[in-house]
């Protein structure tokens, strides 16, 4: 295995992992069962003690 071989698979496989990373957060975030509690934390600085 040559290095430009190592480094393609390298780049490859870092930008699979980083875009499944990234689904998974998108996911995460705009799942409906999330929805409340990200509402509640939004309107966190808007609550006057």
């Amino acid at each position: 295995m040559t290095y430009e071989h190592a480094a393609a698979f390298a780049q490859t496989s870092g930008l699979v992992y980083f875009v499944v990373i990234f689904a998974a957060v998108c996911l995460y975030a705009f799942w409906p069962r999330n929805r409340v509690r990200f509402d509640a934390a939004a309107h966190l600085p808007l609550i006057e003690d």
